[in-house]
């Protein structure tokens, strides 16, 4: 029997764990998140509307595209392991799933939901055939504009408004870039296979600037090798012969190209900002609840993904971003894989970071931890206080 997959084509974080099923040879059925068995068994199960929801073979649920991939990988079997072992890859992948998933949404939502006279036309039918299988057309569009108007509201609170979006077109154009120089030399991110960097990457590259129409012909036009990329993330062979090269061709020795560097570089320059901003607002948020319960959300409505909105400059413009836990969450990974490091490992890692810029995602922490409990990001207790328990 396969795995079910519930999500719809065009999520986001869906297509992350769609692409790391494909690429693991995982079976799994593609299930409609529209579809009645979702909205009448897996939702109260899960306790709110969110996706993808992965359903194990023993009718296990695990929700949230990072933790099906740590679930899959606890069970050591699959084909291109998503945690490279050398401490600087490691630490790249982690990178890279932070700033796929959640830097690179202000690209995502702009050219989604800002280009309708090119995009609206398909996005009504996709949006309606996977929230609304089979439904007439006057359902299927009140469907699809309800879904719409949320997630232009939404939008929002991502940080794209009519004075950040000439800043974040030139961007992502500078993304782009980056990116497509540094597919030269190899097909994924870390050389020869798939790794949790390249799952982060695919979620945007795919699901909003490598699907919808407006996005993806500008993708095939101006970066033609990171549009195979994001064709051969969906793909389950190698997809390479392009590169006239053995499929086993890696970046040996934990070598970091200077492609590489720029691209972390760049990560630096563009999100590190939103970084210090949301772990300082978190900080401030937890101070103002010293007696906040270790395991709840200390949200009036626990379902609720932002603790709040922060504003900062971003490329010299003031934007104001959505405050989400679930981003310290990936944050942590990253400082988590610095942290488990020896000595010899962890100065390697702190010198990479301090040559490209990004030496503070080792250091911009919360006095809490988010862990994940019931499908939900949960505080745990102080940090401090552990740390007294633990000496005691």
């Amino acid at each position: 029997m396969p795995y079910n997959l519930y999500g719809t084509p065009g999520s986001l974080y869906t297509g992350k764990a769609r692409s790391y099923l494909i690429k693991q040879g995982i079976p799994f059925e593609n299930r409609a998140a529209g579809e009645p068995r979702f909205r009448e068994e897996i939702l109260p199960r899960i306790g709110r509307w969110i996706i993808p929801v992965l359903e194990t073979l023993d009718g296990e649920l695990v929700q949230d595209g990072s933790d099906i991939i740590a679930w899959f990988e606890a069970q050591g079997e699959t084909l291109h392991p998503a945690y490279p072992k050398t401490p600087r890859h490691r630490l790249i992948s982690h990178i890279f799933e932070l700033f796929g998933g959640e830097g690179l949404l202000r690209p995502a939502m702009h050219y989604r939901w800002n280009f309708d006279a090119v995009n609206q036309p398909f996005l009504g039918r996709d949006f309606s055939a996977a929230l609304a299988p089979g439904a007439m057309p006057d359902e299927a569009e009140t469907v699809f504009r309800f879904a719409a108007s949320r997630m232009r509201k939404a939008m929002g609170g991502f940080g794209v408004s009519p004075g950040s979006i000439p800043l974040i077109e030139a961007s992502y154009e500078r993304f782009l870039a980056l990116f497509e120089a540094h597919l030269v030399e190899a097909p994924y991110l870390l050389g020869g296979a798939p790794t949790l960097g390249d799952y982060g990457l695919i979620a945007p590259l795919y699901a909003h600037l490598g699907r919808d129409p407006y996005p993806a012909r500008m993708m095939q036009a101006q970066a033609y090798r990171v549009w195979r990329w994001v064709e051969r993330m969906n793909g389950p062979d190698q997809d390479a012969g392009d590169y006239g090269s053995p499929p086993e061709k890696v970046f040996l020795a934990d070598t970091v190209p200077d492609t590489l560097k720029a691209l972390m570089s760049f990560v630096a320059e563009d999100y590190l900002p939103e970084v210090r901003a949301y772990v300082a607002y978190a900080n401030d948020w937890l101070a103002e609840r010293p007696d906040l319960e270790p395991g709840t959300t200390g949200l009036a409505k626990p379902n609720d993904r932002a603790i709040g909105r922060v504003a900062f400059d971003w490329r010299g413009e003031t934007i104001e971003v959505a405050v989400m836990p679930y981003r310290l969450y990936l944050l942590q990974k990253i400082q988590d894989a610095a942290d488990s490091l020896d000595p010899a490992g962890r100065m390697t890692v702190e010198a990479l970071l301090a040559e490209t810029g990004l030496s503070e995602l080792l250091t911009l922490r919360t006095t809490r931890r988010v862990e994940r409990k019931d499908q939900l990001e949960v505080w745990g207790p102080p940090i401090e206080a552990e740390r007294q328990r633990a000496v005691g």
